[in-house]
């Protein structure tokens, strides 16, 4: 069985000093791992990655810094405190250079060892938390926005779940929010605190995703060069998202039965059993219970997901909700990109509210994205929603009218002067103010009024006509 405890491989070739760290490590709810070489340290670290290693520098056949090196080399990340009766300054610094986060001389101050243990255990928690953070998608937020009486179902059936340890199976269109709906539910139950694992079960192939969910071990195929933890190894305490649980081979269900009904699994190409402590929630666009009777997915396996069973409505059922996810992702897309986009305009409202949806909240979102970015104001306009199937902007709306015989260029410049002096009024002739709403550079903005000759900032912020306003604007260029 897997140990409970995080792992301390004790490298020195002193046989006292050994058993010595072996009873401060497990008086720390620590395992222990023992190597009395370099060379076995590294073959421990192929079987088995420890949390923390305690180093000794002075030894037969590799010694400690050698040892450091060679993780250094193949990118291994273990935390590593050097424990050495033969210690310099020269040598500590040395040490820390080749990754080291601590230093201690022998005989060594047993607090000092255990605080010193305690923070490369810290340190190693925070790597695993920034790597699963890395690969979690849904950990960006875990918002449930809407009022209306499917999605408020759906909330309430997610919230009572969430204090326990049963399986949840979301069911819902592409984009609804099966993702958000459950990181949701991890944050609001009592393994808030512990990983959150986003596993997608179509993204990989079906040995790739078997690696990915139950790790490897050194040498299982080709390129496996070391022993790797699975997400579900990686995940121990926490909770692990199987989205798109619909797509995933019949040979890999077998696996994921297992560890639903045993918490058991073994790493490919291994044979020791392994233990963690896991929530599992699952998700899919699919009819599972089709699925189950063309027998693409397995009964037993169905019957241990869908314990609490979760609905999520498609966007056009919820309409009611529409316009506050516009607003919402209107002001977080504003903010990211640093425009000043403040307002949704009322036809604009109303043709978010006529739309049809196909991709969900996941649609409304990039066309809201989009709208925030081409916007040129601070009221988003039906045109720039631009949304697929909806009728243009009439022709009153077009930027400039093209006069008759009116070339490429001629068209190009005429636009453009009409949106610089649009900015120009709204910034009340302030160019600082119109180059920061246009999202220009200051210097960039008055090449570009010159080259144009658009009228300049007077008294008061009036805008006045430049000298040669009225001269001929220059030839176009076929530079571009």
């Amino acid at each position: 069985m897997n140990p409970a405890g995080p792992l301390v491989l004790v490298v020195d070739d002193d046989a006292t000093a050994r058993r010595m760290l072996d009873v401060r490590m497990r008086g720390l709810g620590c395992q222990v791992a023992m190597a009395e070489t370099g060379r076995e340290a590294l073959a421990a670290m192929e079987r088995d990655l420890p949390a923390v290693m305690l180093l000794d520098l002075q030894m037969p056949q590799m010694d400690g810094m050698e040892v450091l090196r060679v993780l250094n080399r193949d990118s291994i990340d273990v935390p590593t405190i050097v424990i050495t009766a033969h210690g310099t300054i020269d040598t500590a610094v040395e040490a820390m250079k080749e990754g080291a986060v601590d230093f201690i001389l022998k005989p060594f101050d047993p607090q000092y060892l255990e605080i010193a243990v305690r923070r490369a255990l810290e340190r190693r928690q925070l790597l695993d938390s920034n790597r699963l953070f890395r690969d979690a998608l849904a950990a960006r937020s875990a918002n449930i926005l809407g009022e209306g009486p499917l999605i408020r179902a759906a909330i309430q059936t997610a919230q009572r779940a969430s204090g326990t340890n049963a399986t949840v199976l979301l069911l819902g269109e592409s984009g609804t929010g099966k993702e958000v709906f459950a990181h949701t539910i991890h944050q609001w139950s009592p393994r808030r605190d512990k990983p959150f694992v986003v596993v997608n079960c179509v993204a990989l192939s079906e040995h790739l995703l078997e690696s990915e969910l139950f790790g490897h071990e050194k040498g299982a195929f080709t390129g496996a060069h070391q022993a790797k933890k699975g997400k579900f190894e990686a995940a121990n305490g926490g909770t692990v998202f199987l989205d798109e649980i619909g797509d995933m081979p019949l040979s890999l269900q077998t696996k994921l039965l297992r560890i639903l009904q045993d918490h058991e699994f073994e790493r490919v190409g291994g044979t020791r059993p392994l233990s963690s402590d896991i929530r599992v929630l699952a998700a899919t666009n699919r009819d599972l219970d089709e699925t189950v009777r063309a027998g693409r997915f397995r009964a037993d396996l169905f019957y241990r997901l869908n314990v609490i069973r979760i609905a999520l409505p498609p966007l056009r059922d919820r309409r009611e909700d529409i316009p506050a996810l516009a607003q919402h992702f209107m002001v977080r897309y504003a903010a990211e990109t640093k425009r000043s986009v403040r307002r949704i305009a009322a036809e604009a409202m109303d043709l978010l509210a006529r739309y049809h949806w196909p991709g969900n909240v996941r649609e409304l979102a990039n066309t809201m994205e989009r709208a925030v970015v081409l916007c040129a104001g601070e009221t988003i306009t039906a045109a720039d929603l631009a949304l697929p199937g909806t009728p243009p902007p009439s022709r009153s709306h077009d930027p400039v009218p093209a006069e008759d015989g009116e070339g490429f260029h001629e068209q190009i410049n005429s636009y453009r002067r009409q949106v610089l002096v649009g900015a120009l009024r709204r910034a009340n002739g302030n160019h600082t103010q119109a180059a920061k709403r246009l999202g220009l550079n200051r210097t960039y903005l008055l090449r570009l009024l010159q080259k144009l000759h658009i009228p300049g900032e007077g008294e008061n912020g009036a805008l006045t006509p430049s000298r040669d306003a009225e001269a001929p604007a220059p030839a176009p260029s076929d530079a571009h």
